[in-house]
């Protein structure tokens, strides 16, 4: 289940200079995403940041934020067992919320059994390399505060693709240092060059999935086939129709 002291820690922590430039890089990722994103229902499994902030922009009729036991808000549930029918949901966003939690496989296979054929299945995590993730590794795991483990983009693809999603975006952005200090980069596009020359030294990523369609061919009967026509026969020469007209006679 997600630590809710973890969770509250690292709500917090978004408080701070370097947590509100972190929440802002990721609403802009989420709304250009949120763009194509259609149907009735959305959920935001987890709270990051302002209620409902990451959703605010959603195209979908209606979105609502699944909160953890322990948290106040509308939707109280365990995020390994949601309150939601199969194939029910058309879009899911998991901000930080597998490395929120000590069961990361068991949340992305309950994600994936309330969502809808082809419906999008949208991540938010850090990268486990780069300065972001040197900097967890000298604070020994406590940088994201509230973070439990970092889960690298390719080792969640592989997850996905176990469970039969398929990757259609993944960026990585965010290419300031991971100092408290705001930084005065004015006239330097680092995210532009971040993304360009060096975007293994990102510290977030984003995927967004869909869930295949399982299809199926339809293998015609044997009865029905058609006759197969046999090319390479022999032509029958001049000397065997004259040979059958005279035993004819």
């Amino acid at each position: 289940m997600t630590d809710t002291k973890g969770s509250e820690t690292g709500q917090a922590w978004l408080g701070s200079t370097i947590g509100q430039e972190l929440l802002a890089a990721e609403q802009r990722v989420i709304d250009e995403a949120l763009d194509g994103v259609f149907g009735e229902h959305l959920l935001q499994i987890g709270r990051w940041g302002p209620d409902d902030g990451l959703i605010s922009h959603s195209r979908t009729q209606h979105s609502v934020t699944v909160y953890s036991r322990g948290q106040p808000g509308q939707v109280v549930a365990d995020f390994a067992r949601l309150p939601f029918a199969n194939d029910s949901v058309d879009a899911i966003l998991l901000p930080h919320t597998l490395e929120l939690s000590s069961r990361p496989h068991d949340i992305l296979r309950e994600a994936h059994r309330v969502l809808r054929s082809e419906g999008h299945l949208m991540i938010l995590g850090f990268k486990p390399v780069g300065f972001w993730g040197l900097r967890r590794w000298l604070s020994k795991g406590k940088f994201p505060p509230g973070i439990q483990q970092v889960i690298g983009d390719r080792k969640l693809d592989d997850w996905m693709q176990l469970l039969d999603l398929r990757v259609q975006d993944h960026k990585r952005f965010l290419f300031r240092l991971p100092v408290s200090k705001k930084l005065n980069l004015t006239g330097v596009n680092w995210e532009r060059f971040g993304r360009r020359w060096w975007p293994e030294l990102a510290a977030c990523y984003w995927m967004q999935a869909r869930k295949r369609v399982a299809t199926i061919t339809p293998i015609r009967p044997s009865w029905r086939s058609r006759a197969r026509v046999v090319s390479g026969l022999a032509k029958p020469s001049m000397r065997d129709a004259v040979k059958s007209v005279v035993k004819d006679d």
